[in-house]
């Protein structure tokens, strides 16, 4: 009972939409109505305006932090924090505020192992960073940190709390699904790449009639 009672606030703090939020604020398109329509900083960045995407991923990665964060300053033991963190986490992917269609969260995953140890955040954003710069692959470094995320918790911060991680790190693969089907099948878009355009074949020109 005492985790979901900071798993529930916990929630209703990660579905707060930032990319949505902080696109009206900015006077830009909903982030729902182009791109890969997913309300996350990515598809912000596709408006070309980097301080509202930047803006948005300080939001999605705080929200996961500080849902831990409160949860201690009332009360909450290690237990209660870590429901308070995955609630701010699932509470991203199904927002109460967007009919449950949200972000795949890899923000907010970040501000969740964060608030268990800044040392597990440094760890997986160093993973991340890595392999995006080697591969250029955002999807896929996001993946690969996922994957190291629950054994650097395990040896950080515990059992108890790698086993918290390991369920976020199942739900960013599961919301990564569409992503791993493109990398298999060499149709993702890499880091800094441009969509390739369709051009129309050019056709002979016939000669004028003499």
């Amino acid at each position: 009972m005492n985790a979901l009672a900071f798993a529930l606030p916990g929630y209703l703090l990660g579905s707060l939409p930032f990319a949505v939020i902080v696109s009206k604020a900015f006077g830009l398109a909903d982030p729902r109505s182009f791109g890969s329509k997913n309300p996350g900083a990515t598809n912000v960045l596709r408006s070309g305006n980097k301080a509202a995407a930047a803006l948005t991923l300080l939001g999605d990665a705080a929200k996961g932090w500080f849902a831990m964060w409160l949860a201690g300053r009332f009360g909450a033991d290690a237990r209660g924090m870590a429901a308070a963190g995955l609630g701010a986490f699932v509470g991203h992917i199904f927002p109460l505020f967007l009919g449950f269609k949200g972000g795949k969260g890899v923000a907010t995953a970040v501000g969740v192992l964060a608030g268990f140890s800044a040392w597990l955040a440094l760890v997986c954003g160093l993973t991340w960073f890595a392999v995006a710069a080697t591969f250029r692959y955002s999807s896929l470094a996001a993946l690969a940190a996922a994957a190291i995320a629950p054994f650097a918790a395990w040896y950080l911060v515990g059992a108890e709390s790698a086993a918290i991680v390991g369920i976020v790190s199942l739900l960013l693969f599961w919301r990564h699904s569409e992503n791993i089907k493109r990398l298999l099948a060499g149709t993702e878009s890499r880091i800094g790449g441009k969509k390739k355009v369709a051009v129309p074949p050019i056709l002979p020109v016939e000669d004028p009639p003499s």
